[in-house]
């Protein structure tokens, strides 16, 4: 069996220096120290065009000559994207061809000018079926998607073949299992033998398996889950490859048409049509305000380009004012920050008044939509709306994640606790005393995992996970 382990490391353009420092003290250091360190390890990766920016701005050069070490090295692919990670199923065309490119033009300026990626990962995993053929356009060759975008109406998915878009000539599509890459994140399999033990008689197979995650999961999310990941790189029975190393692996292609998903879909939005509800609903009206204002900010700064120095930083404003995060926050399922949703509404209202030319009438519109999206995420706030709709959606979540965590073997479940000890006890002696508690945590969840311990509930994980069917 072979392994394609893929990571996604992102920082969105505004994040504050205290977060860029503490994210990369706690996982990207570590992360990038330990497959140095970890001679057969390898790793494709979507390192995000604004966060190689962001390193160099707040002094974390260190994480940037790893990254460039490993992949001169060859161990580390490095896929396109798009630089300040916008939603692309909602971009007009040229806004996302112009995502792409600013993004290839940055990872050229950090890894060197003869950088070319092969595969694409669209922010959020969001893609959409008319994505493929402008990728195909741009030279990419393939593309990584959750499986939720394998189409219902096909056999049930293989793993000894390489998928392509019926919509493309010669673009293949890479889905990642959600089991595998929810059990590695979630924590609930805490050592690479549990992990390995789980895949069975999978492993005696020739396929592959690609697990997707986002990278600041390891070390600062969860702390000392990055040392699960070299478990599982330093085992002999399973083959490590980079996703690009799987078409010439298993030559078999069978043709489909994927639909549209994102990793964060679940299934009930699928049902409904609605893969993209976190960012975009309906039903929910300060996603129609942030929308509303986003194709304004859009058409507006395109219809009154020009080449002046005003104009080009208008230009650049907007760039980094379509990051999907300020969507994602506006969703309250579960997830809520009125200062995201704020400050993402007042980039784009900036993005328009700062353009010269611009009529006084179109200034004034994205005002009152600015306006509208601050008033109404703080009445929604004052009136329990968000408490509802949060407590709903994570209640949902806890009912499909509980009733099959895995019961660990309490001999491994020492191990990992005994692991984190000593990385309590270090960052106390440092006065790191929040994060320290976020250790101490961590060892109170590890504990209810063991198979002598009653499971309590929890928000990680889905039913269907259960690694004893």
């Amino acid at each position: 069996m072979y392994w394609a382990n893929f990571l996604h490391i992102y920082q969105p353009p505004t994040q504050k220096p205290y977060w860029i420092k503490r994210v990369s003290e706690e996982s990207y250091w570590k992360i990038f120290r330990l497959f140095l360190e970890n001679p057969r390890a390898k790793i494709t990766m979507n390192i995000s065009g604004i966060l190689f920016e962001l390193f160099e701005k707040n002094g974390q050069n260190d994480i940037i000559e790893m990254i460039k070490k490993l992949f001169d090295q060859g161990r580390l692919e490095v896929t396109g994207s798009a630089k300040y990670h916008p939603l692309l199923p909602f971009l007009p065309k040229q806004e996302i061809i112009r995502q792409i490119k600013l993004n290839e033009e940055t990872l050229c300026h950090y890894l060197g000018k003869n950088f070319r990626p092969n595969g694409f990962f669209p922010p959020e995993m969001g893609f959409f079926p008319e994505l493929s053929p402008i990728l195909e356009e741009l030279g990419y060759k393939w593309i990584i998607v959750d499986e939720l975008s394998f189409p219902k109406q096909a056999a049930k998915q293989q793993y000894n073949r390489i998928y392509q878009a019926s919509n493309a000539k010669d673009f293949s599509i890479f889905f990642r299992e959600r089991k595998m890459s929810w059990v590695i994140l979630s924590g609930q399999i805490g050592t690479g033998k549990l992990l390995l033990q789980s895949l069975g008689d999978r492993l005696k197979k020739n396929e592959y398996l690609i697990t997707a995650m986002d990278g600041e999961t390891f070390g600062h999310h969860r702390p000392g889950l990055e040392m699960l990941l070299f478990e599982i790189y330093n085992s002999n029975k399973i083959k490590n490859v980079k996703i690009s190393e799987l078409l010439d692996l298993f030559p078999q292609r069978e043709e489909i048409e994927p639909q549209a998903s994102t990793w964060a879909l679940m299934e009930k939005d699928l049902e409904k049509k609605k893969p993209f509800a976190r960012w975009q609903d309906d039903d929910n009206e300060i996603h129609k305000a942030q929308w509303e204002l986003t194709k304004l900010a859009i058409d507006s700064v395109e219809k009154y380009e020009s080449n002046s120095p005003e104009y080009q930083k208008a230009r650049r404003s907007l760039d980094k004012a379509l990051h999907s995060d300020q969507y994602w926050w506006a969703s309250a399922r579960p997830w809520w920050s009125i200062e995201m949703i704020e400050l993402g509404a007042k980039e784009l209202y900036e993005s328009i008044i700062s353009c010269p030319e611009m009529p006084e009438e179109i200034k004034e519109k994205a005002k009152k939509l600015y306006h509208k999206i601050v008033f109404t995420a703080f009445d929604w706030q004052r009136a329990g709306i968000i408490e509802k709709l949060s407590r709903s959606e994570d209640e949902e979540i806890r009912q499909r994640t509980d009733e099959s965590l895995p019961r660990l073997p309490k001999k491994e479940v020492e191990k990992m606790v005994n692991r984190l000890k000593k990385e309590m006890k270090l960052v106390a002696n440092r006065q790191e005393y929040e994060r320290a508690a976020q250790v101490r945590d961590r060892i109170k969840e590890l504990k209810k995992y063991s198979s002598e311990e009653k499971l309590e509930p929890s928000s990680e994980g889905n039913k269907e996970f259960n690694l004893n069917k």
